[in-house]
């Protein structure tokens, strides 16, 4: 029998929730036993709860509260329930363990902690919540940390919601704005030849190069120009993150291609977005280069004066942006649900080789989500 939100925390960390996409470092993955362990608490806490398979083993976890009258607005408490891997960690990514006034493990700061804060705070409120002039929900995403697959799958199904309050390491601020992220392929093509004629040949390699210098600093300024500078998140950026070309040294690169990351400001995303300014800019400057989308998240941009938003603010949790994107874009973007990011803990913690978060910010937790919902 759980007693508090640590002994909460320190349950969640043992279990394994890695995500199984890139190297997750562990056999053990995918947030089944997570979510059915929640499930199993959310019952014990009063509330109605189902698993909504996503993937094969990989569900959503749903709860409903009670609610004492039909018609009410809807809150909905949104954290994930997937881990990044746990490959080069320091510590026992699985411990748990209380040492030096911190919980310890990975997902202990993103975002099991602020995941349990949520759920004690729910728990401790009890027959309280079916009194309140707002009917609750709580979901546990899958799959956060690649892809956003359950904040999608609930967005398309589940939309009447006046507030979706998304779990994540933020120091109690309230993030109700963030950048999108566009991740594209720029793929060249050359001719292969001998690389004792390269006159023979097309290189790829070199169409990318002179490509490179016009995104280095025309795109650069038309991010700006089209894009704006949001007076929280300044202006979008573009970052060249990975590269890769060629075969062979002897042979002239008949392929090369690059892998820019856009930060997208509101304003971006909503003059059609950084893949359709991207392949404009490109083919300007080159007709038959390639690009290819690999992944996409819209920016968040909510009302900061939604009255449920200004609850949050009233009970200490000021306004801020953040440089990183979450599921609360996908339900605002897609799910048309007004949605902001907030918890205990700290995102510089997040994915760290040492995970930890403090027992005084979970602690802090549960009392503000308590008196958020009571202010209501």
């Amino acid at each position: 029998m759980l007693t508090n939100v640590v002994e909460l925390t320190q349950a969640l960390v043992r279990i394994s929730s890695v995500n199984p996409d890139g190297d997750p470092g562990t056999e053990f993955t995918g947030e089944g036993q997570c979510a059915e362990f929640i499930a199993d608490f959310l019952r014990q806490s009063g509330a109605e709860a189902v698993l909504e398979e996503v993937l094969p083993g990989r569900p959503n976890v749903i709860g409903r509260f009670p609610s004492d009258r039909a018609g009410k607005p809807r809150i909905l408490f949104a954290p994930h329930t997937d881990t990044v891997g746990v490959g080069g960690m320091t510590i026992d990514p699985f411990s748990g363990e209380v040492r030096d006034g911190k919980v310890w493990g990975r997902g202990s700061s993103d975002t099991k902690g602020p995941m349990a804060s949520m759920l004690w705070a729910l728990h401790e409120l009890g027959d309280e919540i079916p009194k309140l002039p707002v009917e609750v929900h709580f979901v546990g995403f899958m799959s956060e940390e690649s892809s956003q697959l359950g904040s999608r799958h609930f967005a398309a199904r589940h939309r009447d919601y006046a507030l979706a309050i998304i779990g994540e390491p933020t120091s109690i601020k309230t993030v109700n704005k963030h950048k999108g992220c566009l991740w594209a392929d720029v793929i060249t093509t050359g001719v292969a030849v001998h690389g004792a004629t390269p006159e023979l040949g097309v290189n790829a390699i070199t169409k990318m190069a002179k490509l490179i210098e016009v995104l280095d600093s025309e795109f650069r300024e038309l991010l700006v120009e089209i894009g704006g500078v949001d007076d929280v998140l300044s202006a979008s950026t573009l970052n060249f993150g990975m590269i890769n070309g060629g075969t062979r040294s002897n042979i002239v690169a008949d392929r090369c291609t690059l892998r820019v990351d856009i930060r997208i400001t509101p304003q971006l995303h909503a003059h059609g977005g950084a893949l359709k300014l991207l392949t404009q800019f490109i083919h300007r400057h080159d007709a038959g280069v390639e690009v290819r989308m690999f992944s996409d998240a819209p920016p968040l941009d909510t009302d900061p004066t939604n009255p449920f938003v200004q609850k949050l603010v009233v009970a200490g949790a000021g306004l801020t942006g953040a440089p990183w994107f979450c599921d609360a874009a996908y339900l605002a973007d897609e799910g048309g649900i007004p949605a902001i990011a907030i918890g205990p803990g700290s995102i510089a913690q997040a994915h760290t080789k040492d995970e930890w978060i403090k027992v005084a910010d979970l602690e802090a937790g549960v009392e503000f989500f308590k008196t958020y919902l009571r202010s209501l």
